[in-house]
């Protein structure tokens, strides 16, 4: 007589085939080899002498069989991961892989550097951060947590959102460039006539909106021009570059006016070596503030290597 358990593992191992769409994407979540999820799968298919998959180059679709048969290993597995992540939940040290992504100019500034003092307390717990700018699907792709920049309007539907920091855009220029114009520049409106560089994609393009606002410790501007809010100012941008590394080197090199992200510009505005334009003004429009999100799918207990590096990022200050 068969053992009836000696195949659970293989059947989650197909329910996460299905979930994710395929093999290799089972795979990296499993922390497998494609081939070993492969064999997994044959051995089912084995037991019950039937294929439970369509398999071709891009993709896998379920058979009869495997339809009936996954709906039971889905709840299977589900159960799993709620009896592990309970057990996580009330365990005192958090530990296991955390599977990220981030934008790519956000995660090396800002990210990167906060990973050292989680990894200091917490060990056990192992980062994989994938940088990139694509929007990716957490489920398909094996990820537990994405950080994006973004308004609350504008958020993925059906994702837990946590807010890490806001992320506004400023306007700067090396000393040197601005020691040689004949006239400082005071107001948004003076860039009408001057260089911009912009990151010149989608919809950061060459039309600038500017609105007054309060800055700690300066009362709000009182000249006539700087009454009329919001101010709509088009640029020229001889230069423009996707993102906001590559904006402050020319920046640095005395090519006019950068406008980028602010935690991108802080040190080289710490050293002296950018100064922040306009400081009264705050960029609306297409350059409006945005909030940086944790995201994640919601679930019943949230792992809890996850909550830790979350909880981290959180009380980290840009």
């Amino acid at each position: 007589m068969r053992n009836e358990y000696a195949l659970v593992p293989e059947m989650l191992v197909f329910a996460t085939v299905v979930e994710l769409r395929g093999f290799a994407a089972a795979a990296r979540q499993l922390e497998l080899t494609t081939s070993a999820v492969s064999r997994s799968v044959g051995r089912l298919e084995a037991h019950w002498g039937a294929r439970l998959l369509h398999r071709t180059t891009r993709s896998v679709s379920l058979t009869e069989l495997g339809a009936e048969v996954y709906a039971g290993c889905a709840q299977m597995a589900q159960l799993a991961r709620e009896i592990h992540a309970t057990a996580g939940h009330y365990g005192d040290t958090p530990r296991g892989k955390v599977r990220m992504t981030a934008p790519e100019v956000f995660g090396e500034i800002w990210l990167a550097p906060q990973l050292p003092a989680f990894r200091a307390r917490w060990p056990e717990v192992e980062v994989a951060v994938q940088l990139t700018d694509r929007m990716q699907d957490l489920t398909e792709e094996g990820l537990d947590l994405a950080i994006r920049l973004t308004m609350p309007a504008q958020l993925p539907p059906g994702m837990v959102a946590r807010a890490l920091c806001q992320v506004r855009y400023i306007a700067v220029a090396s000393p040197a460039w601005l020691a040689q114009l004949a006239a400082p520049l005071t107001h948004p409106g003076d860039l009408a006539n001057q260089p911009c560089i912009t990151l010149g994609y989608g919809e950061f393009q060459n039309q600038l909106r500017w609105e007054p606002q309060e800055v700690a410790g300066q009362p709000m501007p009182q000249s006539p021009q700087a009454q009329q809010a919001p101010q709509d100012v088009r640029v020229h941008a001889p230069l423009s570059i996707t993102n906001s590394v590559g904006i402050l080197a020319l920046a640095q090199q005395h090519q006019g006016v950068g406008i980028v992200a602010d935690f991108a510009a802080r040190n080289a505005l710490a050293q002296g070596l950018l100064v922040q334009l306009f400081p009264g003004w705050q960029l609306a429009g297409a350059y409006a503030p945005r909030t940086a999100y944790a995201l994640y799918p919601p679930t019943r207990h949230l792992p809890l290597k996850v909550r830790a590096l979350i909880d981290h990022l959180t009380g980290s200050q840009i």
